[in-house]
């Protein structure tokens, strides 16, 4: 029996690490002819992070990652709006950790090698289709070169991103991604952290933002660390815009001149990005939530199957999510359709009120009533929003994205004791 994973990103990757933890082989296949730790920052939230630390990489991502101790929102002005702890601070059993993306990327790759194999991860290889007959899945595969092949799968499991393949196989006619207005430029630099040492920034309004995060822990000499930062304007959704890319160097002319005022006595964000050098454009866009995911032996997931805003940091970590429940739902329902169907019922729900969440600006929603009440000046917050609201405004989209502090510290994992019925593991939870 045998899984043909379409995508070595964090979905795909993880994905493919718990197949191995429930004694289900796979295999990995990835357009890129090498992988490397591209990107800049993302937030791993606690209901995640617990996934990561089942898997046994509690110790890699808390040498990589840092441990977020606040989320606080600004005004335009500079002025708190609201702050509040985030992971074992704010009482959940896990942290919540801000972290380079291609280094989390990395040791996700590292391990699967190490525990599937070298060969576990086919690069330069691209799935670019498939045939499904009533016992299994043709998986048409494309190299670089122009050359292809076709596998023999028992299921296809699609983790291709928002450009995905298999997406656009099952869906032809849904055309490209979804662009709302926003662009955000992204970039690193390094300085020294500021307020907590490890707060997440967030500033301005729905139409004008400004976002910072250490994603490194500070060097014990200089003081300093690798700081990741994101400008991001919006436009008239009609002014259009290039092709998303993280890839595609963005011009610091192009945003600069509306965050030069943007100056404060604990931030200095023209400085931070100036000091960078170098940033990514990337228009901000999602795709409509499906009405399914799972067509017989094949299903999507991560980006390929509900791509999302980056609003509430919550992307990288829906996609480790799904990973977890399709393989819980593999070893319980075995390598069929039921499986596929369980792991849906579950997911596409869930993660398509985030999609939609996420256009309405989601938890970032407290800066735009600020902007729209009092232009995002005022002496006390109180008198602007009341301390309800903002409870609400944060507890509402915990709720609705799956990490809820009671909920998640009561459930169950995800891959627990009963998958030890199925393959022995190790004391670790790891098959031997």
């Amino acid at each position: 029996m045998t899984v043909v994973i379409a995508g070595a990103g964090i979905a795909g990757l993880t994905l493919a690490l718990s197949l191995h933890q429930v004694g289900i082989a796979c295999r990995v296949y990835e357009q890129v002819a090498e992988l490397s730790p591209l990107g800049v920052g993302i937030n791993v939230q606690p209901h995640a992070v617990r996934e990561l630390f089942d898997l046994g990489l509690e110790d890699t991502l808390e040498m990589l990652g840092v441990r977020t101790r606040e989320v606080s929102y600004f005004s335009k002005k500079g002025g708190l709006i609201w702050s509040e702890p985030r992971g074992t601070l704010a009482g959940y059993r896990w942290p919540q950790y801000s972290i380079h993306r291609g280094h989390l990327q990395m040791m996700l790759l590292d391990a699967v090698r190490a525990r599937l194999g070298s060969d576990a991860v086919v690069t330069g290889c691209a799935v670019s289709g498939f045939e499904q007959t009533g016992d299994g899945v043709d998986v048409r595969l494309a190299r670089r070169d122009g050359s292809g092949k076709t596998v023999r799968a028992d299921l296809l499991l699609a983790s291709d991103g928002i450009h995905s393949a298999v997406r656009r196989q099952l869906f032809p006619l849904e055309g490209p991604p979804r662009w709302g207005g926003a662009v955000l430029w992204r970039g690193t630099t390094v300085e020294k952290p500021y307020l907590s040492g490890a707060t997440m920034a967030m500033i301005g309004h729905e139409w004008q933002k400004f976002v910072t995060y250490p994603i490194s822990k500070p060097d014990p000499v200089t003081g300093e660390a690798l700081i990741n930062w994101i400008a991001e304007l919006k436009y008239e959704p009609g002014t259009g815009w290039n092709r998303e890319d993280w890839t595609r160097p963005g011009d610091f002319a192009d945003f600069m001149p509306a965050f030069e005022e943007w100056r404060f006595d604990w931030l200095d964000c023209p400085a931070l990005m100036k000091k960078g050098g170098f940033c990514f454009e990337y228009p901000m866009v999602d795709r409509d939530p499906l009405e399914r995911w799972t067509h017989g032996r094949v299903t999507l997931l991560g980006d390929a199957a509900h791509a999302m805003y980056p609003i509430g940091s919550n992307g990288a970590s829906q996609a480790i999510v799904d990973a977890r429940f399709l393989a819980r739902q593999i070893a319980d329902h075995g390598m069929g359709t039921d499986a596929l169907e369980a792991y849906e019922e579950a997911r596409r729900p869930a993660t398509s009120r985030i999609v939609l969440a996420n256009r309405g600006n989601g938890p970032d929603q407290v800066m735009q009533v600020v902007e729209e009440r009092c232009g995002g000046v005022f002496d006390d917050i109180s008198e602007v929003l009341s301390r309800q609201e903002l409870e609400e405004t944060a507890s509402a989209y915990k709720r609705l994205a799956g990490f809820d502090i009671e909920t998640l510290n009561a459930a169950p994992p995800i891959i627990g004791a009963s998958t030890t019925d199925r393959a022995r593991l190790d004391q670790n939870g790891y098959v031997v």
